[in-house]
């Protein structure tokens, strides 16, 4: 059972608690272990510690595997909604343009990767200026990623209405490009201007949140659970579910909705494929019917049901 259920969706899942446990792990060591120590890359008048700053002194091994296990797996995540999209199963990419906006989020991703790695093997303590580049590196990176993800999702939840998932997973990343652009500008005004206590709350909330953002490609690849060894959205029946979804939202009666089945022909006394062509200005017997099939059933139309 368990083998059923496991699949890509644990990757974002890996991510989001190695990350949560690495903050959790240097915040508890700085408040109880550390005693809130004052650490040498601190600024005089600071009281608060930045995450980079407890990441730098004995946990520095823990910073630099934490980061390393959050990225991989965050990656893994893009590259397998990615793959899952274009093997179809998960709702496919139909057009260029989502394409490429799904390849500039990787790309971005990536670059985002980079920057979180390289500033927790460049620390503040030793590397400040090569510190405060990869964590602009990092920051924006993701951020420019998240922009693009919502941009792809977007378009997929205007083409794909019925899959509320779409919608979900794009305003949760929406709130998070917006929240996480608002505290970065507000943490960069605070370090600029020497308010470095608020600048660090801001950079541990940012962190934080940071996490709820990872946690949401659980939404995004969690469906691929239900099309695990079928023909997924590209096969058959995927396709043929969502042209039937299309159709009911456009109001649009395809001509496989024009048979309503036995159910329908038994209790009203007659077989109404026959009243569907007569119903629609053909005054001639559908071709293979008799004629005396025909007689009695024209100007019958559908329901409207139908």
């Amino acid at each position: 059972m368990l083998r059923g259920i496991l699949s890509y969706w644990i990757f974002p899942i890996i991510s989001g608690v190695v990350w949560l446990g690495t903050l959790l792990g240097l915040l508890i060591y700085w408040c109880t272990d550390e005693h809130r120590r004052h650490y040498s890359s601190m600024d005089s008048r600071q009281t608060i510690a930045y995450i980079s700053d407890v990441g730098a002194s004995t946990l520095k091994p823990l910073f630099i595997a934490g980061c390393s296990v959050t990225t991989v797996f965050l990656d893994l995540s893009f590259g397998a909604d990615r793959w899952l999209r274009h093997k179809g199963r998960l709702v496919p990419n139909t057009t260029v343009t989502e394409k490429v906006l799904s390849g500039i989020t990787i790309v971005f991703a990536i670059i985002g990767t980079c920057g979180l790695i390289l500033l927790s093997i460049f620390d503040t303590a030793r590397h400040p200026r090569l510190h405060d580049i990869f964590l602009l590196l990092f920051i924006a990176g993701y951020v420019i990623s998240a922009i693009f993800i919502c941009w792809e999702y977007q378009r997929l939840g205007m083409r794909y209405r019925e899959h509320r998932v779409l919608r979900i997973s794009f305003w949760v990343k929406l709130a998070f490009v917006v929240v996480e652009i608002i505290l970065a500008v507000a943490f960069a005004s605070c370090s600029y201007t020497a308010h470095y206590n608020p600048a660090a709350v801001l950079e541990w909330t940012i962190a934080f949140i940071f996490s709820f953002y990872i946690f949401s490609f659980w939404i995004d690849l969690y469906p691929a659970v239900r099309t695990k060894g079928t023909g997924g959205y590209r096969g058959n029946k995927g396709m043929n579910e969502h042209m039937e979804h299309s159709r009911e939202e456009q109001g649009i009666a395809g001509s496989d909705r024009t048979l309503m089945g036995e159910g329908y022909a038994a209790a009203h006394g007659h077989d109404q494929r026959n009243s569907y062509y007569s119903g629609n200005g053909y005054s001639g017997s559908r071709p293979g019917t008799a004629p005396n099939q025909q007689s009695g059933l024209r100007g019958m139309a559908l329901p409207n049901d139908f």
